[in-house]
């Protein structure tokens, strides 16, 4: 079947191959920046008279295929002063570019096709978000993060105050594709989810899809966020860094080989242990604890040739908590983190034909260990990828772009290794139980000009995802027929390779766009999709203790079908961009642990034994306002929605509120440039509570309390809300320098330039609520027990301060 797919697939290209015009011809080539000379996603190339055209892809490769005559074709991005080429199309042709840095862009043509992508594009919920400006908004402790950022965006919540975590149009935080150059990232998060682990002096590109997912992307529900790393200056040398409260970075960069090769290296570490241990008394009951995290991102690129290049990246970044007491004889130690590598080809067979083929490895680990005289207790979990993608790009003309591609991955799940031991007696905790899988999917998708007003971009998507050993299964005996002491539980064993489960599923997608005129436009989406990890926690929030797990035969590959339309118009020469989207949700094989599981019940057990199985939907309308040029830019986001889940064997079967239901979502970024010096930036955002569950009686038995709760997510903390601000201030990129040979001053330009941001998180010191809990005064035998819920708060006004700089 999956062979059969494949040829079809070929077969397709290779027909339209055969049906391309003989007396057409193709320019084709990349777009690059000129003072790096990395290549632009996103950059316009377009024929003048027309203005019709395409635009890079995320390598800067671009292809139009036009009959023979005379053109001006004009290539823009930007921030960018564009560049016009005169072309006698008479054989194909390979043009390369390089944009320079200019002021932004005010001609009226040139604005028109860099922002026309917003209603041009069949894209729906989709977002690319620009470094830079990201770096002038205000920081959460001075550190620059590029999820906290995307929380702004409608449609995306954030999962807790100071969180870097998000949901998705009512997904869980595991329905989220999070890739860093490709290889998948299991855990984002640095310092329990309140920063994240990009730093943003490394990445180039970062792009948000939530709804309308296209058919190159799969394994997950709800939403796909991805992030390449810079590919490191091949012109000059370049060293840049900042120095902030909690943390410093640095990154270098520049040519191996000048215009042919480049490299990165960037590297950033919290010294929060070495700030505070000064001050803390080694006799205090955390004077033996520390924490910091620190990440490192590399990579290289290598042109072979005109048609071929490679590129070589890296990541590696851990979290390390520790604790000790000499007094109690005490320890703990809890690093977690990330380890990634990826390496990518691309290729050039023709003007029209690209090929893009990768190897990614990810790794995820978390790690605790706890020591108390001789008594020791080691707890690890983690899951290990090896992945291979393969993906054509055929560019047979302006009114077609199709990819086709196949992807492979071996997982290796970790979901849980208990050790114990006092002394020279080991604990049985059972054996360590690992689960390995297979993941693969074959795709093609074709974006379509079938009309001038309509464009179509329809995909499928054929996965297989398959469960293998080795592996031990438990049966329990509440699911077995005559159990008797003679008749025990089964275990089965399975041998390396034997298949245990495995689904074969097909995913269709399509997005439409109808133009209304030359400034709005209508778009509708369907979209399909299968998700065969899930990520199961006994806690309220995300926590590096949480455990991702593959489908088995018990647990079934979560399936989610989104609608959505959305209408989409820009006004003022393309200076504002707006939209409003609807969209409705189903999920089904949801997963959650059963009520009442604790961590000790997959000792020598399977953790499919403790969750159970139910469905969700979601459904809401998001607004949003953003303008792309001038002095003031900026958007305006809010979303309505809600989100419901029903579990059989959760609230006694009644429909219940997700955790992270939200009914408004309001966000307001702003950003103005006052001059070449000074840069405000702003945001505020407005949040429904989050729904919680609370006891509603309690009872006195025996001298205890004993507590009724309330149906699940029945109760609504207040609403959150804040304000934050900051100013960036940046010193005059000239000096004055008397010139020896005239006596005159002249303006040169500096070699080392410096910037400070100032911040303030919480501006108006916002008391949010970041949980509830319960305590008792009095006494039960006196009569004077009172129990008083009370609110926990994290962070009230923070202000701080960063300096960077560059040379």
């Amino acid at each position: 079947m999956r062979l059969r797919f494949i040829a079809g697939l070929t077969f397709l290209i290779g027909m339209v191959l055969h049906g391309t015009s003989q007396e057409s011809h193709t320019i084709s080539g990349f777009v690059n920046d000129g003072q790096s000379g990395e290549s632009i996603l996103g950059a316009n190339v377009y024929v003048k008279s027309t203005g019709k055209g395409a635009p890079t892809n995320l390598y800067g490769f671009y292809s139009i295929t036009l009959p023979e005559g005379e053109y001006t074709i004009v290539y823009s991005f930007i921030g960018y002063d564009s560049i016009e080429k005169e072309v006698a199309l008479n054989e194909n042709k390979s043009i390369t570019v390089e944009l320079v840095a200019g002021a932004v862009l005010t001609d009226e043509a040139v604005v028109e096709a860099e922002s026309g992508q917003n209603i041009e594009s069949t894209d729906m919920g989709r977002v690319e978000l620009e470094v830079e400006k990201i770096k002038t908004l205000p920081a959460f402790m001075g550190e620059v993060d590029i999820m906290k950022t995307i929380q702004f965006l409608p449609g995306i919540q954030s999962a807790s105050e100071g969180s870097s975590g998000f949901y998705v149009r009512g997904g869980g935080p595991d329905q989220n594709l999070i890739l860093l150059d490709n290889a998948v990232v299991y855990n984002a998060s640095h310092l329990f989810g309140f920063f994240s682990i990009f730093n943003a002096d490394a990445v180039k590109n970062i792009e948000v899809i939530k709804g309308g997912m296209p058919a190159n992307y799969g394994g997950r529900l709800a939403s796909v966020l991805d992030v390449s790393l810079k590919e490191g200056n091949s012109k000059k040398y370049q060293v840049e860094g900042g120095i902030g409260l909690i943390s410093s970075r640095f990154t270098v960069q520049g040519p191996l080989i000048k215009d042919k090769s480049s490299f990165i290296i960037s590297g950033r570490r919290t010294y929060i242990d070495v700030l505070t241990k000064p001050f803390i008394n080694p006799e205090a009951n955390f004077g033996g604890s520390g924490y910091f995290f620190y990440d490192l991102n590399t990579k290289v690129n290598y042109r072979i040739s005109d048609k071929d290049k490679l590129f070589l990246s890296g990541y590696f970044g851990r979290d390390v908590f520790g604790f000790s007491s000499e007094n109690a004889g005490f320890a703990a130690e809890i690093p977690w983190g990330n380890a990634m590598a990826s390496a990518r080809w691309n290729h050039l067979f023709s003007e029209k034909l690209f090929l893009n083929t990768i190897v990614t490895f990810s790794d995820y680990k978390f790690e605790f260990k706890a020591e108390q005289e001789e008594f020791e207790f080691k707890l690890f979990s983690g899951i290990k990828d090896w992945s291979a993608k393969s993906q054509l790009a055929f560019y047979p003309n302006l009114r077609h772009r199709i990819l086709a591609g196949i992807d492979y991955t071996y997982h290796q799940f970790t979901p849980s290794s208990v050790s114990a031991r006092s002394g020279d007696t080991d604990f049985d905790t059972g054996s360590i139980i690992k689960l390995y899988s297979h993941e693969s999917a074959a795709y093609l998708l074709d974006e379509w000009d079938i009309t001038e007003k309509l464009r179509v971009n329809g995909g499928l998507r054929a996965s297989y995802f398959a469960h293998v050993g080795p592996y031990t299964k438990y049966i329990p005996a509440d699911v077995q027929d005559n159990i008797t002491p003679s008749n025990p539980p089964t275990v089965v064993e399975y041998q390396r390779g034997d298949l245990i489960g495995d689904y074969f599923k097909v995913e269709p997608r399509i997005n439409m766009r109808w133009t209304v005129d030359r400034n709005s436009s209508l778009k509708a989406g369907f979209t399909q999709n299968y998700q065969y990890l899930h990520l199961t926690s006994l806690s309220a929030t995300s926590l590096p203790t949480d455990v991702w797990m593959p489908s088995t035969d018990v647990v079934k590959p979560q399936f989610g079908t989104q609608y959505s339309v959305g209408y989409f118009r820009n006004f003022f020469d393309n200076k504002f961009e707006t939209s409003v989207e609807t969209y409705y949700k189903e999920m089904d094989n949801l997963v959650e642990y059963k009520e009442g599981t604790l961590p000790e019940d997959n000792v020598n057990d399977n953790i499919d034994n403790h969750l159970t199985f139910g469905r969700g939907y979601s459904y809401g309308l998001e607004l949003f306002i953003k303008k792309r040029t001038g002095d003031l830019t900026g958007w305006v986001g809010y979303t309505w929605s809600k989100s419901n889940r029903i579990f059989e064997s959760i609230n006694n079967g009644e429909e219940y509120p997700a955790k992270f239901d939200r009914r408004h979502d309001l966000s307001i970024v702003l950003t103005y440039e006052l001059n070449s010096q000074f840069t405000f930036g702003g945001a505020f955002v407005y949040a429904t509570g989050n729904a919680i569950t609370l006891p509603l009686e309690r009872y006195f038995y025996d001298g205890f309390v004993l507590e009724q709760f309330g149906p699940r997510n029945s109760f609504r903390m207040e609403p959150y809300h804040r304000a934050d601000f900051s100013v960036t201030y940046y010193p005059k990129e000239t000096k004055m320098r008397k010139n020896r040979e005239t006596g005159e001053k002249e303006a040169i330009k500096r070699k080392f330039f410096s910037s400070w941001a100032f911040s303030i998180y919480n501006i108006y010191n916002r008391q949010n609520p970041y949980f509830i809990y319960f305590g008792n005064e009095g006494q039960i035998a006196e009569g004077t027990l009172q129990i008083q819920a009370y609110q926990v708060s994290l962070f009230p006004i923070l202000p701080s301060i960063t300096w960077n700089f560059k040379f």
